[in-house]
């Protein structure tokens, strides 16, 4: 397989502005020309070796950066919100796309703001108990949606909350992980009561007493603890983030805090170094990682997925997680690998049929329509409500990485990633899927013409041409 070609004029770009240095002279310390240099910066031409190297001689850039997976992110997004129908025209080429993802990513997300504020005024317009009585016209973009997308293109890694909280649990030692944080809770002044009935979670800022559920699995428990430690003692930290964020609405920003101390709560309990360490030596195997840090399978499999940290990355993996009605309710990739912004995800996947097998380990390969083949995971996980009748909480969640990395997981072993037949074809959605003779699409490609014949009829009511 030919290697692809490394077009990164937008982080060359990046670095220089950074520098502070005028393009002559970043070129004469990349020892290129100022005329290829302008190219490389404008992805006329590709990076070459030279440049890749003296990226890194003279800077200490970690390379591996010009491969963000922001242009791939940017172009699944763009294809999907191009499929609605409010886009009668035909659809931009691939290579439109992708040029548009390089060279002005900052338009290219104005462009998909502009959608998504489209389209959530469209949806409340439909709904008239929403509509009627509103005095302010402009509605603000969904908290959610921009707090994903925050996440999203940060690449699921946040280096500073990522090292306060490997630095608190280097300072832990040897004492446990949930004791370290009742210790440090007490020294902040926060009295703590275990209850047997209530939420999981409650905190009276007036009094400083956290309530939790005694009921909870060690590793939730734990999980919380360190959650409000990140509240109450590393507020500037997340505050400080939440301004580069510079979310729309306060909304927003408070989803975004709790998300910030969800990462801290997730690293500290399984720091980075030791993390990744033991995860290459287990060959990521999850349950035995869940058993050496005391941590959920799901908060293992989010945690491998963050491993993105420049100089000392782990294996690129995507992480999702879905509902019994398959809506997607976590999602992150650090791999080309790209989910549907809106609606659930391809039914080929077989993170779906993990809820069909629950307590067992489902193992697929599979390749997307752009070549990419991939090796993934699933299972399902319960979150029991805690009484007899209390509902319990199913979702499954898929884990996954490219071909070439499946051999450094255990969940490969014995099986033939060879096989050009035992790859499943799956997409992001049927919408934007390429497919022309999926078995399960469930709507028509809105980019694909389509013929119609009354006298014939295949696995689809129509062919797509």
């Amino acid at each position: 397989m030919a290697v692809p070609k490394l077009y990164a004029g937008v982080k060359l770009r990046e670095l220089r502005g950074r520098l502070g240095l005028t393009q002559r002279a970043y070129a004469e310390k990349l020892g290129v020309s100022l005329p290829y240099l302008n190219q490389m910066e404008n992805n006329n031409r590709p990076v070459s070796t030279t440049v890749v190297l003296s990226l890194a001689r003279e800077f200490g850039f970690d390379v591996t950066e010009l491969q963000s997976g922001d242009e791939a992110r940017l172009v699944g997004d763009m294809r999907e919100a191009l499929a609605d129908p409010v886009f009668p025209g035909p659809t931009p080429a691939l290579a439109d796309l992708r040029l548009a993802a390089a060279n002005a990513p900052l338009l290219a997300r104005a462009f998909l703001d502009l959608h998504t504020a489209y389209r959530q005024t469209h949806e409340r317009l439909a709904s008239l108990d929403a509509a009627l009585g509103r005095e302010d016209p402009r509605l603000d973009p969904s908290p959610w949606e921009e707090v994903r997308d925050f996440f999203h293109y940060c690449d699921n890694y946040l280096d500073p909350i990522d090292r306060a909280a490997e630095r608190f649990a280097t300072r832990a030692g040897a004492t446990p992980i949930d004791a370290a944080a009742v210790a440090a809770l007490r020294e902040a002044g926060v009295t703590l009561v275990w209850a047997e009935a209530g939420p999981l979670r409650s905190y009276d800022a007036a009094t400083k007493t956290l309530t939790l559920a005694a009921r909870a699995a060690a590793p939730t428990r734990a999980f919380n603890l360190l959650l409000q430690l990140a509240l109450v003692a590393h507020r500037p930290l997340l505050e400080a983030t939440l301004d580069l964020g510079r979310f729309h609405t306060p909304a927003a920003r408070d989803i975004a805090r709790i998300g910030l101390a969800n990462y801290f709560a997730g690293a500290a309990l399984m720091p980075y170094a030791a993390f990744l360490a033991a995860a290459e030596d287990s060959r990521h195997d999850l349950e035995r990682l869940a058993a050496r840090f005391g941590a959920s399978l799901e908060q293992v499999a989010h945690r491998l997925s963050t491993l993105q940290r420049p100089g000392s990355k782990g294996i690129p993996f995507f992480f999702v997680r879905v509902d019994p009605a398959g809506t997607i309710t976590k999602r992150h990739s650090a791999t080309p690998l790209q989910f549907a912004r809106y609606g659930g995800a391809c039914p080929l996947w077989n993170v779906h049929q993990a809820f069909e097998t629950p307590g067992r380990w489902l193992r697929q390969l599979a390749e997307t329509p752009d070549g990419v083949r991939y090796f993934c995971l699933a299972r399902d996980v319960s979150k029991p409500g805690g009484a007899f009748n209390a509902p319990t909480r199913r979702y499954a969640i898929g884990l996954g990485c490219e071909l070439r990395h499946a051999r450094a997981l255990v969940y490969a072993d014995h099986m033939d990633l060879d096989a050009t037949d035992a790859f499943e074809p799956i997409g992001i959605s049927c919408r934007i899927c390429e497919r022309k003779a999926c078995h399960q699409r469930s709507v028509p490609p809105l980019d694909g013409r389509l013929r119609i014949d009354a006298d014939q009829r295949g696995i689809l009511p129509y062919e797509v041409e």
